[in-house]
């Protein structure tokens, strides 16, 4: 049966882990404690499918990685977080009840599965330069075959690298604050932010999800580049 969770730990080359109970309060703990892009620890390395998307790019790691939990939690956990340390920074702002759900855990605005749009948005990202070709495309598909995915998941890859990405799509997708906070982290991700047309792919989700520049500076924050 095909499993959208799965398929996201994949694509990011993490393990399956459990929900945002268990890795918050690490995440709380080194979001407290950084400054710039320092690095918090180990991070969770960018591997599997988008990790051969980027082909010889730099690795991307996400700063505050939870050793042990998969990279799809560690990737929500600190949208999560940085949401809601913007948000605490806000004036007048009512405090609301934390929620034990990490934020692709929970449906995408038309229903559907949220990791389904991280993995168009992450994969999208990863060819905005352009980079993928014909001939890489089909590198690529053959290096998908190795992963073992059933015919519906491949589908949904082979889709992806080869249709273009309706941005305005994707972020209507974003049902919450803390999915569009999650949803620019996972394309910030695949993204090098020194390539103009990956800026500008860049930017215009972060347009198109109104981020605020506070919170989207905090989400740069989140990748480090090796």
């Amino acid at each position: 049966m095909f499993d959208p969770r799965q398929l996201l730990e994949q694509v990011l080359g993490g393990q399956v882990a459990g929900g945002l109970g268990q890795v918050t309060q690490q995440a709380r703990d080194r979001l407290n404690q950084a400054s710039g892009t320092q690095s918090f620890g180990a991070g969770a390395v960018t591997g599997g499918l988008l990790g051969l998307l980027l082909g010889g790019k730099k690795v991307r790691k996400l700063a505050g990685g939870a050793v042990g939990y998969g990279g799809a939690a560690v990737l929500g956990a600190l949208a999560y977080q940085a949401y809601q340390n913007y948000r605490r920074n806000q004036p007048g702002v009512v405090p609301v009840e934390p929620t034990t759900q990490l934020p692709h855990a929970q449906p995408a605005a038309d229903g559907g599965s949220f990791e389904l749009v991280l993995i168009r948005a992450m994969i999208g990202a990863a060819k905005a330069d352009g980079h993928v070709d014909a001939t890489e495309q089909q590198r690529l598909f053959t290096q998908v075959e190795k992963l073992g995915l059933d015919a519906q998941a491949k589908a949904l890859v082979f889709d992806a690298m080869t249709q273009p990405v309706d941005l305005n799509q994707l972020a209507a997708q974003a049902a919450t604050p803390e999915q569009g906070a999650e949803l620019y982290l996972a394309s910030r991700l695949a993204i090098d932010p020194d390539h103009p047309a990956e800026r500008v792919w860049l930017d215009a989700l972060a347009g198109r999800l109104q981020l605020p520049a506070q919170l989207r500076a905090s989400l740069d924050d989140q990748v480090v580049t090796q």
